[in-house]
C-alpha cells in the first residue's frame, strides 16, 4: 500500500514535491480508510488538474522507478526529462523515494541521480517519523570518477552465507546505472527477504496503467478464475453496453490461421513445444490471442463477447466493439484485484473513450464497496466526478503549475463542508488546478476565413 511518493527535478517537478495517501482529520467515510497495525492509509484518489499541469507526470514517475527496479535498465526519461526550465537540470540530481507497506512492514526505497549514474540508493524499514528508520543497504557513487560504496544491514553481515553477497555485488556484478534492489530478486537466503518484499511491492503490487497500456493474458484469466470472470461478465452487462456474456473461445491453431498463413501457425507451434509451460501471446491493434499447448499441440484462445440478437446469440471480436467497451474491459483486472488484495494501480486518464456516468458508476461502485482491500489511484478531467458522496476531501487533490513547476495540494486544505457543491466551485476555479483560457474573443479567427 502506498504511503507517500517523492519526486525532485523530474518532468514538470522541479523542487521535492510530496504526494500522499494519508488521512486528514476527517470523520466521513471511515471505510475508506485502511488501518493497518502501523498507520491509516486512504483507498481512492483523483487527480485533477490542467493539460500540462503535470498530473500524469506523476504516476510517470512512479511507472519509470517501477520499471527500472524490475528490469534493472535505466529509462532514457531519467536522462532527458530533467526540469526543463532550469538550464543546469541536467547536471543536477533526480530524486524518486516512495514510502510504502508490504506485509504489515513500512518501507521506504529512494535513488539519486545524476548525468545516469546511481550516486545514493537506501533501502529502509521506515520508522514512519515515531521511530528510528533502520537501513538494510546504503549504496553511494560520485559522479566522475568512480567512488561506489555499498553497505549492508548488520543482519545480512552477521550470516556467514549471506556477508559474500555485499562484496561480490560491489566488486564484480553491480552497474553504475543499475539500482541494487534489482539484484534481490535472486536472493535465497532468508535474511534477504524484506529486501525482496520491497522488490515485490514496487514490481508487483504498484501496478501503473498509462493511457495506451492494455491487460496481457486476459483470455486465460477469464477461463481460469471463475470469481474474475463472473465479475467480467457483471460489469459489462450492468453497464449496458450490448453485452449479455463472455465467451472464451478455445481452436486448433490451424484453424485459427487457416490455409493462407500456415508458415505462422507452424513457428508457434515449434516455440510452444520448445517450452510446453509458456503461453504465447498474439496482439492486434484491438485484442490480444493467446497459444497454449495442451496434449502437445496448439491451441488459439480469443475473448469473444455475446450479443442476442433476433437469431440467436452473437459472437463478436473486440475489434468489433466500441473503444469505450474495450476501455472498460482493460479496467475490470485492475477494478477486480483491487477489490481483492492490497495492491496499488495508477490509472492515468481514467476517463478517456468511456462515457462520463458510466465512468462515475464505477468509481461509486468502488468507493462504496467497504469490502475492498487495495488503492485506486487516477488523472482525470472528468468534473463529474468531483462528488463528495464519492470522495473524501483528502482524495481528491490538484496538479497546478507555478512558474512552469508542478505543485501538487489536496481539497481538504480549504476545509470545505461536505454539502458544498465541489464540482461547481471547481469550475469556477476556487481550488485552481483548471486551464486559464483568457479571453476567446480576442481571437481573430476570421483572418484564416479570409485568407482562402
Amino acid at each position: 500500500m502506498l504511503i507517500r511518493f517523492f519526486v525532485k527535478n523530474l518532468f514538470s517537478f522541479r523542487e521535492l514535491t510530496e504526494f500522499n495517501m494519508l488521512p486528514g482529520r476527517i470523520g466521513r467515510m471511515p471505510f475508506h480508510v485502511y488501518k493497518h497495525k502501523h498507520m491509516a492509509l486512504l483507498k481512492l484518489n483523483a487527480m485533477y488538474g490542467a493539460n500540462g499541469a503535470g498530473k500524469s507526470n506523476l504516476i510517470k514517475s512512479l511507472a519509470l522507478l517501477s520499471y527500472f527496479v524490475d528490469t534493472g535498465n535505466l529509462p532514457i526519461e531519467l536522462l532527458t526529462e530533467t526540469f526543463k526550465f532550469d538550464k543546469e537540470s541536467r547536471k543536477k540530481d533526480v530524486y524518486l523515494g516512495v514510502e510504502f507497506i508490504k506485509d504489515d512492514i513500512p518501507y521506504y526505497y529512494s535513488i539519486t541521480l545524476n548525468q545516469g549514474i546511481i550516486v545514493e540508493e537506501e533501502l529502509l524499514i521506515s520508522g514512519l517519523d515515531n521511530k528510528k528508520d533502520v537501513s538494510l543497504y546504503l549504496r553511494t557513487d560520485t559522479i566522475g570518477e568512480k567512488n561506489l560504496q555499498l553497505t549492508f544491514s548488520q543482519e545480512v553481515m552477521n550470516d556467514k552465507e549471506a556477508a559474500v553477497f555485499p562484496l561480490f555485488l560491489k566488486n564484480e556484478v553491480l552497474e553504475r546505472n543499475k539500482p541494487v534492489l534489482f539484484y534481490m530478486a535472486s536472493r535465497k537466503n532468508k535474511v534477504f527477504d524484506p529486501y525482496k518484499k520491497a522488490l515485490e511491492w514496487l514490481t508487483r503490487d504498484l501496478v501503473p496503467i498509462m493511457p495506451f497500456s492494455k491487460p496481457s493474458g486476459l483470455p486465460l484469466q477469464l477461463e481460469q478464475d471463475k470469481g474474475f470472470y463472473q465479475f467480467a461478465a457483471e460489469v459489462m452487462k450492468s453497464f449496458q453496453t450490448g453485452i449479455q456474456s463472455l465467451l472464451v473461445d478455445t481452436t486448433t491453431i490451424e484453424d485459427f490461421f487457416g490455409e493462407d498463413d500456415k508458415q505462422q501457425a507452424e513457428r508457434i507451434t515449434a516455440e510452444l513445444k520448445a517450452n510446453p509451460t509458456k503461453v504465447r501471446p498474439f496482439r492486434t491493434e484491438h485484442e490480444e490471442i493467446l497459444f497454449v499447448l495442451i496434449d502437445n499441440r496448439a491451441y488459439a484462445k480469443r475473448l469473444y463477447f455475446l450479443h442476442d440478437s433476433d437469431g440467436g446469440v452473437e459472437k463478436f471480436t473486440a475489434a468489433e466493439e466500441s473503444d469505450g467497451t474495450r476501455r472498460l474491459l482493460d479496467y475490470l483486472p485492475a477494478f477486480y484485484a483491487a477489490i481483492k488484495a492490497q495492491r496499488t494501480y495508477l490509472i492515468d486518464e481514467i476517463e478517456r473513450s468511456i462515457h462520463p456516468l458510466l465512468i462515475k458508476e464505477l468509481i461509486k461502485k468502488f468507493s462504496h464497496d467497504e469490502s475492498t482491500h487495495g488503492q485506486l489511484i487516477f488523472s482525470t478531467h472528468e468534473s463529474n466526478l468531483l462528488d463528495q458522496d464519492i470522495f473524501r476531501p483528502d482524495e481528491i487533490w490538484f496538479a497546478e503549475k507555478n512558474n512552469g513547476a508542478t505543485e501538487l495540494y489536496p481539497l481538504s486544505d480549504f476545509k470545505e463542508h461536505h454539502t458544498i457543491d465541489i464540482r461547481k466551485g471547481y469550475l469556477n476555479g476556487r481550488y485552481g488546478g483548471i486551464p486559464f483560457l483568457g479571453n476567446l474573443k480576442d481571437l481573430n479567427w476570421d483572418k484564416y476565413a479570409e485568407a482562402n
